[in-house]
């Protein structure tokens, strides 16, 4: 296919779904520009008008979740229920980012000789660099809170998954965002996001993805003194105590790693098990790996479907090698992107499945001796993203979840995302936060005024 056209494929039967023409940085040069003036306006724009559009925006996404679900299962190869929820997600970002307008206020801080206000003010256009892994929740992460803060948004959607995008697009069109104040870019990452990184008219870049991508770019912004906001990998680790309800953790932990088909950097993917319950652990979670129903993601059955791309599926086999030890599931044979849920025993802790994020379903299972050495298993990684531990002990919780360096962990659940509460990770995970209440101020400047009352 020619460099200014993309082909996009269904994963689970590798036929063509579209072909999608390619943003040059011609393209991305005249974007930004228009960007720029839309955004003027809707800076301009009164609070509650802002808010009144982006609520609208809301019940159009609303009223086309099944399109923009059965859109994400043809070019994403998610299960219809994940990809339901993840447009129903679109439409919870907005509604709350509108809750957010009227309440972006600054501050007044006593100073001596007069008063001194605060305002928070948009930054201008923002590039959003979503990933091909959750191509709609994502990208709402940025656009939604950026829109509310008074910013036009660009976004460059990855080059496998581009069309749940191009027709949020349209919906936001037909809501009656003003024209090019969100504007959707398909591209190369060396085209069109390498434009956007490096165009002077944008203001900040909010990127999900790999951990060395995320480091070019921010080195590119950094050469730009760029705002930028990154959320990159994971090797999440999911913690079992021996106290824990074990039937419990072991029904949860197939899922934990194996929803999207292992591709989430928040995945539990190191199982970590107290030594004096390992065994019985394994045959507690044995079954529910083999019985995880592997097949056609438009199928309300399914619980997982196919890998992404050829790419990554070769990725996921170059891992789990022959002379590893390992629970398997099932998997379609013929055309599609398909590999068996799969957890690794008898590994040690540095083995490159264990060590390495393989994004895919695959997880390992290593055994601890004591909450001390949990914690420093926990942490024997360079990255800090999520995680999760199940223990009957309130203070070994507490005390836990203080030692383990990750942005978001949970007790007795694999939960991780809230659109209500911050997300974002610790060391190589990436740096600042989304979501939360927070959310709006990341996309603003903040300005002091100092108003003298001496005569």
């Amino acid at each position: 296919m020619a460099p200014d056209k993309l082909t996009v494929l269904n994963p689970a039967t590798e036929e063509v779904v579209a072909i999608v023409p390619a943003a040059t940085r011609d393209d991305v040069d005249a974007a930004v520009a228009r960007a720029a003036a839309a955004q003027r306006g809707w800076a301009a724009a009164a609070p509650a008008d802002r808010a009144r559009l982006l609520r609208r925006f809301a019940a159009v996404v609303d009223g086309h979740i099944e399109e923009l679900a059965e859109l994400e299962v043809r070019e994403a190869g998610h299960t219809i229920g994940n990809a339901r929820w993840e447009a129903g997600n679109v439409r919870d970002l907005l509604e709350f980012a509108a809750g957010g307008v009227e309440r972006l206020s600054g501050r007044q801080i006593p100073v001596a000789g007069g008063i001194d206000v605060t305002f928070l003010e948009p930054l201008g256009v923002i590039g959003v660099i979503a990933p091909w892994n959750f191509p709609m929740p994502i990208a709402a992460w940025g656009l939604a809170p950026a829109l509310a803060a008074g910013n036009a948004v660009l976004l460059k959607p990855a080059e496998t998954t581009p069309l749940t995008a191009l027709r949020l697009a349209e919906l936001a069109l037909e809501a009656g965002i003003p024209e090019h104040l969100f504007q959707v870019l398909p591209g190369r990452g060396d085209v069109a996001g390498d434009a956007l990184v490096e165009h002077p008219g944008v203001a900040k870049i909010v990127f999900t993805g790999s951990t060395p991508v995320g480091k070019r770019i921010m080195a590119k912004c950094a050469d730009r003194v760029k705002r930028v906001t990154l959320e990159l990998g994971g090797k999440s680790p999911n913690i079992v105590f021996a106290d824990a309800d074990l039937e419990a953790a072991a029904a949860a932990a197939p899922m934990s790693f194996l929803d999207n088909t292992g591709q989430d950097c928040c995945a539990r993917t190191r199982i970590l098990v107290q030594r004096s319950a390992y065994d019985r652990f394994l045959e507690l979670v044995a079954p529910g790996i083999e019985a995880v129903v592997v097949g056609d993601p438009a199928d309300e059955k399914t619980q997982m479907g196919p890998l992404i791309s050829r790419v990554q599926l070769d990725r996921v086999r170059s891992y789990v090698t022959d002379d590893l030890t390992a629970i398997r599931g099932t998997a379609p044979a013929g055309p599609g992107f398909w590999y068996p849920p799969t957890l690794v025993t008898d590994v040690a802790p540095t083995a490159p499945v264990a060590a390495a994020e393989v994004f895919g379903p695959v997880a390992v299972v290593l055994p601890f001796e004591d909450e001390e050495d949990a914690v420093r298993l926990a942490n024997a990684t360079e990255y800090g993203l999520s995680g999760s531990l199940w223990t009957r002990d309130i203070g070994r919780a507490l005390r836990v979840s203080r030692a383990v360096a990750a942005g978001n962990l949970s007790v007795n659940s694999h939960s991780s995302v809230r659109y209500w509460t911050p997300f974002g990770g610790y060391k190589q995970s990436g740096l600042g936060r989304e979501l939360g209440p927070d959310a709006l101020t990341a996309f603003t400047e903040t300005k002091n005024v100092f108003i003298s009352t001496e005569a």
